[in-house]
């Protein structure tokens, strides 16, 4: 099989940049379970080989679904992809675009964990064409890692940066989490900090959210913890875009802030409600009309393609759901909620219909209008949901 580079040499003559899709690859293994985590996983490796080979069927059975538009993201997600072997990630990356149009400036994302990164593993990955690399570090404090359960140290979190660079990596992405109990207002700071020292690309800093079926949520459930303090979170947040804002990171989502021109085009194709194919348990995906999620069941996944069967669940998007989806992802952007696209898009005037709700927005403090566009400041960021949420129309 040619590697990755050949095929976008081959494909480059063809590719129409002003069109165009992604495909997520879910990788559903852990070594083990962080205590915050909800996203479909095991930490039982013995499927692994055999869901990689249905990954690989369900490629080949997918392949007309995005109509031969071109695709500018892939995405290796998870649970922890870069759990697995060179050879296995190879395997995926060629079959994607052995079947897919690949444009020549596509992002190619690997999500890793600093305890798997070795100078071998990310001098393989670089080679094979991944050309963008998201860290699982979510902080440098060894006392908040062992609360979240992770399995790596601060050491060496700051060692996989230097080894990414080392390795040709000028394209890094690290993940942090504010908001935990047991994250001090000073440890909060110290994170941010060794963060500009990295200086990577972009930064996703997510607050934590305490959800069912998660060890936290069943410590919470039980009364075991306390949820971190609201106007320390809150602080924590505000902190966060100040710091990295002075250091000229762009704020372009809630949690994501970026150099100039280094946003993720995967998660800024989902905001934007761009097309996408989600390959593997559990997976999403949607090709501008409906949403499709696969069976979050390794066994049952594996067992359903190699009988040449999708398990997957869809959902035809009523006109309410588009409105909906672009308002809860786009009044999180820098782009802003534009009510002018709405109107001309689905016929429904929302910017008169919400007019006294935006007047009050304005009035507290929690967004501009510039023309149809609606913009959050910091302190609506803190309320983005619940705005979004009253913005809603129904069916």
């Amino acid at each position: 099989i040619p590697p990755y580079h050949v095929y976008m040499y081959r494909n480059q003559l063809s590719i129409q940049e002003n069109s165009h899709a992604a495909i997520y690859l879910h990788i559903p293994f852990c070594k083990q379970a962080c205590h915050y985590c909800a996203f479909h996983f095991s930490t039982n490796l013995k499927l692994k080989p055999w869901v990689i080979k249905s990954m690989l069927k369900e490629i080949v059975l997918r392949q007309n679904d995005l109509q031969g538009m071109p695709i500018t993201s892939i995405y290796f997600g998870g649970g922890t992809p870069s759990l697995l072997s060179l050879s296995e990630i190879d395997q995926l990356l060629n079959q994607v675009v052995r079947y897919f149009p690949i444009a020549p400036s596509a992002e190619v994302t690997l999500e890793a964990n600093p305890d798997d990164i070795t100078l071998e593993k990310l001098q393989g990955w670089h080679h094979m064409g991944i050309n963008r690399l998201s860290i699982g570090i979510q902080s440098f404090n060894d006392t908040v890692l062992h609360y979240m359960n992770r399995t790596h140290t601060g050491a060496m979190a700051q060692k996989s940066i230097a080894w990414a660079r080392a390795a040709g990596f000028n394209n890094l992405n690290i993940d942090l989490m504010y908001g935990l109990p047991v994250t001090t207002t000073q440890d909060w700071s110290a994170d941010l900090a060794q963060v500009l020292l990295l200086a990577p690309e972009h930064i996703s800093a997510y607050c934590l959210m305490i959800k069912p079926k998660t060890v936290l949520g069943y410590w919470h459930q039980k009364g075991i913890m306390i949820e971190a303090d609201e106007t320390r979170t809150a602080e924590q947040f505000e902190s966060t875009i100040e710091t990295f804002c002075k250091e000229g990171y762009v704020h372009y989502e809630i949690s994501n802030f970026c150099k100039p021109e280094k946003y993720s085009r995967h998660n800024t194709n989902y905001w934007k409600a761009g097309p996408y194919i989600g390959i593997g348990p559990g997976a999403h995906g949607y090709n501008g009309s409906q949403r499709q999620w696969n069976i979050d069941h390794n066994g049952g996944y594996v067992k359903g393609v190699q009988n040449g069967k999708l398990l997957c669940t869809e959902e035809i998007l009523t006109i309410a759901n588009h409105i909906n989806e672009y308002i809860m992802t786009s009044i999180r952007t820098c782009w802003g909620c534009d009510f002018d696209w709405i109107y001309k898009k689905y016929a429904i005037n929302l910017m008169y219909i919400q007019k006294d709700y935006l007047k009050k927005i304005i009035l507290w403090g929690l967004g501009h209008m510039n023309g149809h566009t609606l913009y959050l400041t910091n302190s609506g960021k803190l309320l983005a949901d619940q705005i979004a949420s009253d913005l809603f129309v129904e069916d």
